[in-house]
């Protein structure tokens, strides 16, 4: 990836390890990551009014897939793809990976580490520090190529690891290139109108970073947060959890509704450069992960992003004179510099005037990680 992608990210507060707890290991919540009522529930949600709806579920194979996937961004901002060509087997390899690096001793997971101004490594959420409490999750983050960190987690066997991460982001990157001409292609946009496309529409100029996230089981779920509410600032992110329940999205800016773990289905949310992108046709959706008393939660986001120096900004084909582009140009390089800073500001700081039409800027809720 990029230097000055990695060099934005950089920028980010962070928590320094020794604030890191075994939560394996907890018997009681302790204090540090016990949410009060009003800071976890910001918007309403009861716990049947989560259930009401479903996110869109959208076979790919379906011939009338690029319509049913424009319909879910421009409704929802996310949705669940099914026949999607990465095969179970890889998704089970990914899957085995988190754990067994999750699984590892406190000790040897410390040795790999994020740096307080770095990017890579294992740490806590990149935007603990925006809260007043912590959050019972545990994540690693890999930006480029992950052989350092592989080789202070297994120093005699990291190969395994580094082959692994290398094949998901392989077929997450074609993945990443179909959905998004299918959105695009939903929204009117042809190659011609996306310079920074790359040869044959390809997208290998765009850059990308893999997180995964752990959340052990709670012993006071209800008052415990896993990833507090955020948006991502990717083009798109392509998220595969296991079996265990825990991703819920704001639905209309009033109620949680969770996402179930489909097998072998991938959740596809939109970030805030595709809500940018469009104009704010595509919102980009508000996110969070709660926990729970008994299971063990794992999640591995791929987020998409363009290349590092391409200035994002409202495709022409969806301006004109009575829908003005709502966003000034931006790099994700800017962009992630402007969200370590001013977080859920970010996106209502680029905008360059209020939404006309009843279409545009619904969410200002943003951050950099995924649930």
């Amino acid at each position: 990836m990029p230097s000055r992608i990695s060099d934005s990210m950089r920028g980010h507060p962070v928590y320094f390890q020794h604030k890191q707890l075994d939560l394996n290991l907890v018997k009681e919540l302790p204090d540090s990551h016990a949410w009060t009522t009003s800071l976890k529930d910001e918007y309403p949600c009861g716990g049947h009014l989560c259930n009401l709806e479903t996110v869109p579920v959208v076979d790919l194979a379906a011939k009338n897939a690029q319509e049913l996937l424009g319909h879910a961004c421009k409704t929802w901002g996310v949705f669940q793809v099914k026949n999607h060509g990465i095969s179970k087997n890889l998704l089970d390899k990914i899957e085995s990976t988190g754990k067994r690096l999750f699984s590892l001793p406190m000790h040897q997971k410390l040795k790999a580490s994020r740096s307080p101004d770095g990017v890579s490594g294992y740490g806590v959420p990149r935007i603990s520090s925006f809260f007043p409490k912590l959050m019972w999750s545990e994540g690693f983050t890999i930006v480029g190529s992950p052989l350092e960190h592989a080789r202070q987690l297994w120093p005699h066997d990291y190969n395994k690891f580094c082959d692994v991460i290398q094949e998901y982001e392989k077929e997450m990157r074609k993945l990443a290139g179909k959905l998004m001409w299918l959105i695009l292609g939903s929204l009117g946009i042809t190659e011609a109108d996306l310079e920074w496309a790359g040869p044959e529409g390809s997208f290998e100029g765009g850059c990308a970073a893999l997180q995964l996230n752990s959340y052990p089981a709670c012993p006071e779920p209800d008052r415990a947060m896993g990833l507090a509410p955020h948006t991502d600032s990717s083009i798109l992110t392509i998220l595969h959890q296991n079996n265990t329940s825990g991703l819920q999205v704001l639905r209309n800016g009033t109620r949680w509704v969770t996402v179930p773990p489909l097998p072998g289905a991938l959740v596809v949310n939109i970030g805030d450069l595709l809500h940018i992108l469009s104009n704010g046709l595509c919102p980009s959706v508000l996110h969070r992960a709660i926990v729970n008393r008994t299971q063990h939660r794992l999640s591995v986001a791929y987020l998409y992003g363009p290349p590092s120096s391409v200035k994002i900004s409202p495709l022409q084909k969806l301006v004109d004179q009575g829908h003005p582009p709502l966003y000034r140009p931006v790099t994700w390089s800017e962009y992630l510099r402007t969200k370590a800073k001013h977080f859920d500001k970010a996106l209502s700081l680029v905008r360059l005037c209020a939404p006309l039409y009843g279409f545009g800027d619904t969410n200002d809720h943003n951050s950099v990680t995924v649930g």
